[in-house]
């Protein structure tokens, strides 16, 4: 029986409630150790499983459920402090027991979660990919009967294991699952969170009720009550720990208080007062199952020398439980106290003994970690162990595991250079695991917050071959850093400084040159590249050509975007000149085939980055529905993998979309949200893209003199390379004619970037620009070359806008004809790409040229009648995808695919998906 949850109880009933409905739910539960989060866990799982008998009781227990409720299937893991760095670890032991459903997953989720359980090589998938497939197994394994997943001790639980059970809580949907998470502090799971206080005076008093009884005076009690603080654990084991004489109250009535007075500690000095009872041999075993707790009751008897009667006394005590061949702790604090407790010397001797009884290539891993833990000094042997288990992490996604790999290997290493580039290599992995906080303090410790260089010593001593490479390294690991939490351009500074850059360092300054938007910057390094062009790749020496302002194809660029043998940085940079050069159409494809190669290798920070170029190459297709989801994704990767830097530029981006559809609120808060980013962060091509978003907000709702403010600002460097300026240029031409003034330099810039490029694109929007800015006649043809071009280039929403502006000025010059002709053109392209204020804006106009317009057009698109994720399920099932197929491309469910389908039917009118096509269509 729980005291005091009564609430708390009737939350997690209803999860199950709704579950056996078919909805799901995740719920974090969190508060201090003992506060009874394990206890609330168990009597979830109990009452799960005895649903059926629940709901048959249902008149005497009115909040137990509903009739008819099937039983639920329960699975569980908990956290092992021990295994915190072991990849996938609790995730294994939770889906165990379903793993014989995994052939029902598609091939790409099956063989991901195979690889991270070991059952199959890695397969270099990326995390998102291990996280679907563990949102796809447990709907096949619910079935049609609720299922409920607890996972106690989060704050022990592995990253990797964490990150993917995380992952499919926050996607569950129609699936009938239920994920709870016990954790002791609050961690950013994005999900709903439950905390347990302190036990009330009346749930205290009916709790040492049942426990102690009369046993204790009333002085002792309230002493004892005092002390636990409402904490239930304590209530509980305190008393437990005094002596007769402190029951009796003759004495001091608890034990010494420990440092800490926290109900925690007392209870972790009551575990230990209770353990120092137990006989030398239980004490050594319960030792031995502290510093491993894989619970495998063999290893732990071999290990520690005894037979399983040693275990008797621990197991009549009440500290441990024994279910066959499976040892697990009451609490983690008598594991924690068992492990404290012992000295130093018999510590390192557990550690030794369980390194030599976990043999086989199966637990390497636990191997070099328990020969780490025993090692009190340089050991190379065990740090190259321990350099294996990294490589084996990092193969099954599990960077932050990796990590600590390295860092622990780096503690370990005799030699310098060996700790430097160890720790290093900790960095980079830590950066890839998105721990930018942990990125900062291992530079600190190896001398970076100094800016000086870390290591001089291994410097000396290394080869210079070698150390050029450390150096390079850690400049990569610093500029990263410096990207994501410091400043833009401190990251171009530190790899300028790298020494004797090569193509690598070069290629990533390119990077984050552009990033900071400073032509100086971008210019310093273009010289150094413009310096030895005979010693970089061709894409670096082309990217220096087109910042130098030379005319430069597009295509020279497509080769290496598509040369997999090519380092993916220049890949990438590659496929951004084309975007740069106004050839989104390749650019689209190019973005295309990099975040495929992203997503098979494991690439999640360039995965994000991959998903923004092609938002901003749909953007520029005039694509935005397309450009949306791609941006959408990229933020929800960006959180995942803690890249903020292109979080910020994700959020520019999709501000962008939502000015140009009319949503004008999230426009704001999303822009406002990129530009202080960017301001903090020295980000200026993201912040000038946010004041491009505002820009478009207000043009659309007619306030020029707004929107001019803002292009002005985001026009920062006019004497930089017309490269970098050229996104917001049209649109301060056009802020400026509507606000009654000219600004002929801009066009005149963007004239010279679209002759550099060469493309119908960019002389389209040239075009159209010195039709803004010249006579009357100049002006007419102008118009028409825009048209033209804009046409060749596909067409669009910038045509449309072109067609807009040419129907403003034929019709102010009362040509009314001519204008109904291009502004009919005009409204149509804004219909069709969902751009609600120009579209507004034709019939305007239209409306000007005596022309009836019927104003419930717009609002006759079936999908508008959808939510947003039932339009994205209904367009990919028009389009013939299977279920499956959907699930996996928005990282869904199958079960929930359908539910939206189910829901999206009646709305559209139609009764099967066979007839969506034709339904979308009308």
């Amino acid at each position: 029986m729980l005291y005091g949850r009564a609430a708390e109880e009737g939350q997690l009933r209803s999860l199950l409630r709704r579950a056996a409905e078919g909805a799901s739910g995740a719920l974090v539960v969190h508060g201090e150790a003992g506060i009874g989060k394990t206890a609330l866990l168990d009597h979830l799982a109990a009452e799960a499983t005895g649903a059926a008998a629940a709901a048959g009781n249902s008149a005497a227990d009115g909040a137990s459920g509903a009739s008819g409720r099937a039983t639920a299937r329960v699975l569980r893991t908990t956290g092992i402090e021990a295994e915190t760095e072991l990849p996938f670890a609790a995730l294994h032991q939770l889906l165990r027991p379903a793993l014989d459903r995994l052939g029902l997953l598609p091939e790409p989720q099956a063989d991901a979660l195979r690889a991270a359980f070991g059952l199959a090589a890695p397969t270099g998938q990326d995390r998102f990919l291990t996280g679907l497939g563990v949102l796809t197994l447990l709907s096949e394994y619910a079935g049609e009967s609720p299922l409920l997943c607890l996972v106690d001790d989060a704050q022990w639980v592995d990253r990797a294991s964490l990150d993917a059970l995380a992952f499919a809580a926050r996607r569950l949907d129609s699936e009938g699952v239920v994920m709870v998470f016990a954790v002791r502090e609050p961690v950013p799971l994005g999900l709903p969170e439950l905390r347990l206080d302190a036990l009330d005076r009346e749930a205290v008093a009916a709790l040492l009720a049942e426990h102690v009884g009369a046993d204790l005076p009333p002085h002792v009690r309230e002493r004892v009550a005092a002390e636990a603080r409402g904490n239930p654990l304590a209530l509980i084991e305190l008393p437990r720990a005094l002596s007769e004489e402190q029951r009796a109250g003759l004495l001091g009535p608890l034990p010494a208080a420990p440092a800490d007075p926290t109900p925690a500690s007392r209870v972790t000095a009551a575990f230990g007062d209770r353990l120092g009872r137990l006989p030398e041999s239980t004490r050594a075993a319960l030792l031995v199952a502290a510093a491993d707790d894989m619970g495998d009751l063999g290893v732990v008897l071999t290990a520690a020398g005894v037979s399983a009667a040693a275990l008797e006394p621990a197991e009549t005590a009440g500290l441990i439980h024994l279910d066959g061949a499976v040892l697990t702790f009451r609490h983690p604090l008598v594991r924690a106290a068992a492990y404290r407790g012992a000295t130093l010397a018999r510590r390192i001797g557990a550690h030794l003994a369980l390194a030599e009884v976990l043999v086989g290539a199966e637990h390497a891993d636990r191997r070099a970690w328990h020969r780490a833990a025993a090692s009190t000094g340089p050991d190379e042997a065990v740090a190259r162990e321990l350099d294996a288990a990294a490589e084996r992490a990092g193969g099954r996604q599990g960077t932050a595991s990796a990590s600590a790999a390295h860092e622990r290997a780096s503690q370990l290493s005799p030699d310098p250079a060996d700790r430097r580039r160890r720790l290093v290599a900790a960095a980079q992995a830590a950066a890839d695991a998105g721990q930018f906080r942990r990125v900062a303090a291992l530079l600190r410790r190896g001398g970076e917050d100094s800016g000086a260089p870390a290591g001089n010593a291994a410097a000396e001593n290394a080869p210079a071959g070698n150390a050029a490479a450390a150096n390079a390294e850690l400049a990569r690991v610093r500029a990263a850093l410096e990207l994501n939490e410091g400043s833009a351009v401190r990251a171009v500074e530190v790899l300028l400084a790298a020494g004797d850059a090569g193509p690598t360092i070069l290629t990533e300054a390119f990077h984050a040159a552009q990033s900071a938007g400073d032509p100086d910057l971008v210019e310093r390094v273009r010289a150094r590249v413009a310096a030895a062009p005979a010693d970089h790749p061709a894409t670096l020496t082309a990217l220096a050509a087109v910042y130098g302002g030379e005319p430069v194809a597009a295509e020279r660029f497509e080769a290496a975007a598509r040369d997999p043998g090519t380092l993916f940085s220049e890949r990438f940079l590659a496929a951004h000149a084309v975007h740069a050069l106004a050839d989104h159409g390749r650019a689209r494809e190019l973005a295309e085939l990099l975040l495929a190669h992203c997503r098979s290798h494991g690439l999640l920070g360039w995965q994000a980055t991959c998903l923004h170029l092609l938002a901003e190459a749909h953007l520029a297709l005039g694509e935005l529905r397309p450009a949306a989801r791609a941006a959408e994704e990229g933020l929800t990767i960006a959180g995942y993998a803690g890249l903020d830097h292109r979080a910020c530029y994700l959020r520019a981006t999709l501000a962008v979309c939502a000015a140009v559809e009319g949503d004008e609120p999230r426009c704001r808060e999303l822009a406002g949200a990129a530009l202080d980013h960017a301001r903090d962060h020295e980000l200026g091509t993201a912040a000038a893209q946010a004041r491009y978003a505002l820009a478009l907000a207000h043009l659309g709702a007619g306030d020029a003199a707004a929107a001019l403010a803002h292009l002005d600002a985001a026009d920062r460097h006019p004497g930089g390379p017309p490269v970098l300026n050229a996104p917001v240029l049209p649109e301060l031409v056009e802020a400026a004619a509507r606000a009654g003034t000219v600004r002929p330099g801009a066009a005149e810039r963007l004239g010279r970037w679209a002759d550099q490029c060469g493309s119908p694109a960019a002389h389209a929007l040239a075009a159209r620009c010195r039709a803004l800015t010249t006579d009357d006649e100049g002006a007419e043809e102008s118009f028409h070359a825009a048209a033209a071009h804009g046409e060749r280039a596909g067409g669009g929403l910038e045509l449309a806008r072109t067609r807009l502006l040419h129907g403003e000025w034929l019709r102010r010059r009362r040509r009314r004809s001519d204008a109904r002709r291009v502004l009919r053109e005009a409204l149509e392209g804004f219909e069709k790409a969902g751009a609600r204020p120009w579209a507004e804006r034709a019939r305007a106009e239209l409306r000007g040229t005596g022309e009836v317009i019927d104003d419930t057009s717009a609002t006759g698109v079936p999908l508008g009648r959808l939510t947003p994720q039932e339009r994205e399920v209904v367009r990919l099932a028009a389009a013939g995808r299977s279920n499956r197929e959907i699930a996996a491309q928005l990282f869904l469910s199958p079960r929930t695919v359908g539910h939206h389908l189910y829901r999206a039917f009646p709305k559209l009118g139609v009764a099967s998906r066979d007839q969506l096509a034709a339904a979308l269509a009308d």
